[in-house]
């Protein structure tokens, strides 16, 4: 398979935009407790990670800079991360060392994983492969590594966040109106971050993709954020966000024939 054209784009975005990710891994890196998308919305709330991963392998689809893969291992598990940009994994490398933790990091992308059929029992993606790849490229793949009867999880925005978003931050956040249609939604260049590609689908395309590869949805978690909720985004309003969801979690599980 050759890189899919929309890659070399997001690669060189977050090539910049990593310095401006440094210091969130770091304090990611050294919690204690795992806490997830922009409302930093603590674990036990949510239960994107189990309590223990002991025995279990492991991976991190899009891992940034690994601060996911690093909770992972303090859980017991066997952890691979991949992400296609250097300067997050500089980071990722760095915070690895400093931590003494274990980790099979890797530069690669998730639409093409260089793992075997049946490796992994547990995947993930916070706002990596499931934000920035391809569903039509990077769900077969996440289906093909993982053993029968294993777990995919993955956070990103919800898709009526996204139809609510002003193209600009100059617009303001998140809007009451509906600005872009519901149908057909699929992948999003928004004009304040030329170059890159963020992919969005329906809830019942996403349900049928995902059966299509042998996974079934366990759970859908609408996230809501807190009364009290900050965030350093400036597209997302907190106000918005207490009333509808923002973001979504998806526990899938591969069937285990």
């Amino acid at each position: 398979m050759d890189k899919p054209d929309y890659l070399q784009g997001n690669v060189d975005s977050w090539q910049q935009e990593a310095v401006n990710y440094v210091e969130a891994a770091e304090l990611a890196w050294a919690s204690p407790e795992p806490y997830w998308g922009i409302w930093r919305i603590p674990n036990r709330e949510v239960g994107f990670l189990p309590d223990s991963l002991a025995g279990q392998r492991c991976i991190e689809l899009g891992c940034g800079t690994a601060y996911v893969s690093a909770w992972m291992v303090r859980r017991g598990g066997d952890v691979s991360a991949i992400d296609p940009t250097p300067n997050q994994l500089a980071t990722a490398r760095r915070l690895q060392q400093e931590h003494g933790l274990d980790i099979d990091i890797r530069e690669g992308f998730a639409e093409q994983l260089p793992f075997a059929d049946d490796t992994f029992d547990f995947a993930i993606s916070e706002y990596g492969a499931c934000l920035w790849a391809d569903p039509y490229l990077w769900i077969p793949e996440a289906a093909r590594v993982l053993k029968p009867g294993g777990q995919l999880a993955f956070l990103t925005n919800s898709p009526l966040m996204v139809m609510c978003t002003p193209d600009y931050d100059a617009d303001g956040p998140t809007k009451r109106e509906l600005l872009r249609p519901y149908f057909d939604m699929h992948a999003i260049n928004w004009p304040d971050e030329p170059g890159s590609t963020e992919f969005h689908l329906p809830h019942g395309e996403m349900i049928d993709l995902l059966r299509a590869n042998q996974l079934t949805v366990e759970r859908l978690v609408e996230l809501r954020a807190p009364n009290d909720a900050t965030t350093r985004y400036l597209w997302a309003s907190p106000e918005w966000a207490h009333l509808w969801p923002s973001e979504e979690v998806w526990f899938v599980n591969k069937s285990a024939t």
